[in-house]
């Protein structure tokens, strides 16, 4: 799992065990250096806007730590849905119900049912504020 890290996302909001991170968008080298004292982080992934906008010195930083860099094609907004609504959705669906249906077993409108049973890219998703990458 990788876990998004804004400019202004809290260091200790990233759990001490996560080895893989995706930063939005740039990130000074303080915090980079913050966020590299407690833990093992193994990958660090990036669009290529980004990395381009990445200080060198942080990039160095990154690179003398012995942490791989990875450019991220992923594009389009998290899904806010609740991960386990969405499971529930696609079992309703295997189960032969229609969307109407699945609107009304779980609250959630037909227009987005149609969209996450459809065209969802599900690697994506938000945890309140966190967004978290399924690999």
């Amino acid at each position: 799992m990788k876990y998004s890290l804004y400019p202004e996302t809290e260091i200790k909001k990233i759990p001490a065990n996560a080895e893989k991170i995706h930063f939005v968008r740039p990130i000074n080298k303080k915090k980079v250096e913050e966020l590299l004292k407690k833990r093992k982080i193994k990958e660090i992934s990036l669009s290529t806007s980004t990395l381009k906008r990445l200080k060198p010195k942080t990039i160095q930083l990154i690179e003398k730590k012995g942490i791989e860099i990875k450019k991220d094609k992923r594009t389009g907004r998290a899904i806010e849905t609740d991960f386990d609504t969405i499971l529930k959705i696609i079992e309703l669906k295997k189960d032969y119900f229609s969307t109407r249906k699945i609107e009304k077993e779980t609250g959630i409108p037909k227009s987005t049912v149609h969209y996450l049973l459809k065209y969802a890219n599900r690697d994506k998703i938000k945890k309140k504020e966190q967004t978290i990458y399924l690999e």
